[in-house]
């Protein structure tokens, strides 16, 4: 888990998070006025600092959320770069994190017009990048044991994209049986719902805070 002291384990884990939180911090930033290249600059040199201080052992020892933390110490980071006046060299020897900077303001420009704030855009951009991280580890996990096919046309229903696609047409599609497919659906959706809580524990320090951020999910996700 994220946090723990310092071992190849932990090191993977902690990039895998940043990787993850990417860009919900950028949308953050962008939120906050600042230009497609002073948001890529300030997101990636709080990283670098987060990495390089190795800040994120502090969150298990003060049982914090992941999430949460990220955030309020991005708020103080911009708080500080924007009093020196300055940023980080895009592109300096801190740079560490692979991104896809117009990839990311692409992205931004699909963000709903409506006046979100800045924090709300965080914890959507959070709950969504959670979930897709979970569906990316389905498609992996189906593909290898050479059931994409199968994965491509179940995963409409767990994000309501079926279009009234039924469970007969799946099984004419794919040679089975309807029962078999409803048997197959039910094993994909167990699996989403492991993975959600697995995704879910990398980002908390103690198992108790697992179901309130479960909870917080689903919250950010409904409204």
């Amino acid at each position: 888990m994220a946090g723990q002291s310092p071992s190849p384990a932990a090191d993977l884990a902690l990039e895998r998070l940043c990787k993850t939180y990417w860009y919900p911090l950028y949308a953050y930033v962008r939120r906050q006025g600042c230009s497609p290249e002073d948001a890529q600059d300030l997101t990636q040199g709080f990283f670098a600092r987060l990495l390089k201080r190795r800040d994120l052992e502090r969150v298990r020892q003060e049982k914090g959320r992941f999430r949460s933390y990220l955030l309020v110490s991005l708020k103080h980071y911009l708080v500080n770069e924007w009093q020196r006046a300055r940023t980080e060299k895009r592109g300096g020897e801190n740079c560490f994190i692979p991104l896809d900077e117009v990839l990311a303001e692409e992205r931004y420009g699909m963000e709903p017009a409506e006046a979100l704030t800045a924090d709300r855009i965080f914890e959507r951009r959070w709950a969504l990048t959670l979930l897709d991280q979970v569906l990316a580890r389905l498609k992996e996990e189906y593909h290898a044991a050479g059931n994409g096919p199968l994965f491509d046309r179940l995963k409409l229903w767990l994000s309501d994209e079926s279009e009234g696609l039924s469970q007969a047409q799946v099984a004419s599609e794919l040679g089975m049986n309807e029962n078999a497919v409803k048997q197959a659906f039910h094993r994909l959706r167990q699996r989403y719902r492991l993975l959600v809580r697995e995704e879910i524990a990398n980002t908390v320090a103690v198992p108790g805070d697992i179901e309130d951020e479960l909870r917080h999910l689903i919250a950010v996700l409904r409204g």
